[in-house]
């Protein structure tokens, strides 16, 4: 799931060699640089990737953005229900955004000026006497407090709680000031309160006698919100239409300058992606994203893209690359040996599933960054595993992982060779059925649990080795409401889950994602079901990180240790995005290097939909 990168996806800078020592600001400041000096100056007019000048008005038609297939609520941070894509990047704002195009550097926005004491004991806010929220009342420091209050309770997700771990306390210090104090004095705690946490109106979900209602009891309320959008439609979970705000408060600040300059965002919902491949050539919506290598090849094709009425396109991404794998649910004793799950590594055919040769193969927890394992472990780096040595795979202390080749028939069955070997010394013995089982009489069977349309046909080469082996893995696909409830419980044997892409990595987002604590907790992360000493206190170490060179050496450590224990099968990954669209639009001349499409899940910017703009005259 991706919430954990809305809490931690502010991540600083993927660069190839370290850097000084952080040295945040003392002073009040627009912006706030963890290394380095920010890029734009106080009262800069716009980020070089958004036009000042671009055309207002028109309407632009979205299909869902990730799998959910309808919505029946409009608050996006408890766990029950699904809630509109938009409501997150078109209504809600927070205390400062991150450049697109600048690692490691954050600028105010609901906060007019921040401050950050050298030792990072605390981060203190001002907010920006313009701020409104959609019903006239000024955003206050009391909203703010309320706004994490409600979101770092127990009736919010989990997600929040965690991120949140490091604030001590928020203190009101007057109406448009406020100071969180940090018992976590990182970098990452830093940014969580600052760019992850979602500000919204005391007014929202309030009762006749002006209280709050538990915060999970907000369901049908339109939020009140500060950002340029309001809900102007709603039908059904099918159809969500957001109108902009004449009075929009920041419309003229620097941080907003050229972005949302639609009149109107029109949100449609499909069944399934095959549906809404067909609304899309059908003209029902503007922008497709696509992930599927084989439908972006075969079906982003036709007499509308060769007429140039649709145009087909591979945007470039600088940022660092989220694991996506598939992942063994370890609180089943099927998957507890090590061998067991480097027997399903060996089985997975990665060139038959790059066919299209669109993907490459995902080789770290840090791919396409400096973050990954590499060579020999560094001084740096042995420093933290020596302590564990007895506790860790000796392949830990050296070369890093790499993903077994498949690029012949002869290569693979040296693969399914070596599997078998290691189920062998795993203790699993081949059945009368055909099928390995253990010395429990316990079955190597388990279920792919998937809301994806197409995964039969994307893991039927890699069932068949597997069957090859005596292992049974079946698929259950089920609809995306579903898929959702069991991965909060756990539910499953093997899922997919695709993590948060980076700039330098997040310590929350791993916490969240392989720290003990998290394991047991519904409606987490830690989708492994990891509970590991070691990896806690690499973890730690990440957070606790204060150069860039002790970060490189937490990451690459931790790389090695979650590679080598196999605790997923590496997938793939593609760090350009894949989209087709109607040519009704122009767009600025430069582009950020990190942004999104369409996700509501992260906290840079969804460029083609906050920053395009209509041609003139353009209709379908």
């Amino acid at each position: 799931m991706a919430l954990a990168a809305t809490l931690a996806g502010f991540v600083l800078d993927a660069v190839a060699t370290p850097g000084p020592t952080a040295t945040p600001a003392a002073n009040w400041t627009h912006a706030w640089a963890a290394f380095g000096e920010p890029k734009y100056l106080r009262n800069f007019a716009h980020f070089d990737y958004a036009d000042p000048n671009a055309r207002k008005g028109g309407t632009l038609y979205l299909g869902q953005p990730d799998r959910r297939t309808s919505f029946d609520k409009y608050n996006p941070f408890t766990i029950k229900g699904a809630s509109p894509g938009g409501v997150s990047i078109f209504m809600f704002e927070t205390l400062a955004i991150p450049a697109g195009d600048e690692p490691s550097t954050i600028y105010g926005l609901l906060a007019e000026e921040m401050l950050v004491p050298n030792d990072r004991s605390s981060v203190s806010f001002r907010l920006h006497p313009k701020a409104r929220f959609l019903n006239g009342d000024p955003v206050l420091a009391a909203d703010v407090k309320h706004s994490f209050d409600m979101l770092n309770s127990k009736f919010a997700s989990p997600a929040y709680r965690t991120a949140f771990a490091g604030v001590e306390k928020v203190v009101v210090v007057d109406e448009r000031t406020l100071r969180f104090d940090l018992k976590d004095r990182s970098i990452d705690t830093v940014n969580a309160v600052a760019v992850a946490m979602p500000v919204f109106s005391r007014k929202w979900g309030a009762g006749p006698d002006g209280k709050p209602k538990q915060f999970d009891q907000i369901v049908s309320e339109y939020p009140v919100t500060s950002g340029p959008y309001e809900i102007s439609l709603s039908d059904s979970g099918r159809r969500i239409e957001f109108r902009y705000r004449p009075d929009y408060w920041a419309r003229d600040l620097g941080v907003r300058r050229g972005f949302f300059n639609f009149e109107r965002i029109v949100y449609r919902y499909y069944k399934d992606r095959a549906v809404s491949m067909e609304a899309f050539k059908a003209g029902e919506f503007d922008i497709n994203l696509e992930y599927s290598a084989r439908r972006f090849a075969r079906q982003h094709d036709g007499n509308k893209w060769r007429d140039g009425r649709i145009k087909k396109e591979v945007l470039p991404g600088g940022m660092g690359q989220g694991m996506q794998p598939y992942i063994p649910n370890l609180r089943r004793p099927i998957f507890a040996d090590r061998r067991t799950r480097e027997a399903l590594d060996l089985a997975y055919d990665f060139d038959w599933v790059n066919r299209y040769h669109q993907y490459k193969r995902t080789y770290s927890m840090f791919s396409n960054s400096e973050f990954a394992a590499k060579g020999l472990p560094s001084p740096g780096e042995l420093k933290l595993l020596e302590p564990f040595r007895d506790k860790l795979p000796p392949a830990v202390f050296g070369p890093p992982y790499e993903p077994p080749r498949t690029d012949s028939a002869k290569v693979i069955r040296q693969n399914l060779l070596r599997a078998r070997d290691l189920l062998t010394a795993a203790g699993w013995t081949l059945g009368s059925d055909g099928v390995m089982q253990n010395a429990k009489g316990e079955r190597l069977e388990f279920e792919y649990l998937t809301s994806e349309d197409g995964a039969e046909r994307t893991i039927a080469v890699w069932q068949k080795n597997l069957e090859k082996l005596g292992i049974r893995m079946k698929v259950r696909r089920v609809d995306f409401a579903l898929f959702r409830k069991r991965l909060e419980v756990y539910d499953y044997d093997l899922v997919a889950v695709l993590g948060s892409d980076f700039t330098l990595p997040s310590p929350l987002e791993y916490i969240e994602s392989f720290g003990s604590k998290s394991a047991d907790e519904p409606g987490g992360n830690n989708f492994r079901g990891v509970k590991s000493p070691v990896v806690d206190a690499l973890l730690d170490a990440m957070n606790r990180a204060q150069t860039m060179q002790e970060l490189l050496d937490t990451c690459r450590a931790f790389d090695r240790v979650v590679m080598h224990e196999h605790w997923q099968v590496p997938e793939l990954y593609i760090a350009d995005w894949r989209i087709s669209y109607w040519d009704r639009f122009e767009r600025p001349k430069s582009l950020p290097l990190y942004y999104t499409i369409d996700s509501p899940n992260e906290v840079y910017p969804a460029w083609p939909i906050t920053t395009w703009w209509l041609k003139d005259g353009a209709s379908r």
